[in-house]
């Protein structure tokens, strides 16, 4: 099955939502709207890698045209991303 436009859309705004909700619980910013986006498509990822590691059920979960797309595990994981490279930075620069 393939994703319309509109459905890729709707999936990018939540990611953008979950990436920007990572970013701020983190405390550090990687940047705008598309970096926000792209933290929360690679936050769910981590976050749901780290559910299913841990035996923790998928919460409230969003889907679009069939696909599936984990709004907790997506904020989780991208504070941890935001977290990670926040810290990594810190260290660069100080």
């Amino acid at each position: 099955m393939t994703m319309t436009l509109i459905g890729f859309l709707v999936l990018l705004v939540v990611a953008a939502i979950a990436g920007g909700l990572g970013q701020a619980i983190a405390g550090y910013s990687l940047g705008g709207c598309l970096v926000s986006s792209l933290v929360g498509f690679i936050g769910a990822f981590i976050g749901l890698w780290l559910a299913r590691e841990l035996g923790l059920p998928e919460l409230l979960s969003v889907t679009v045209e069939g696909e599936t797309f984990p709004v907790i595990w997506a904020i989780v994981g991208s504070a941890l991303l935001t977290a990670i490279i926040g810290i990594l930075a810190r260290r660069r620069y100080a």
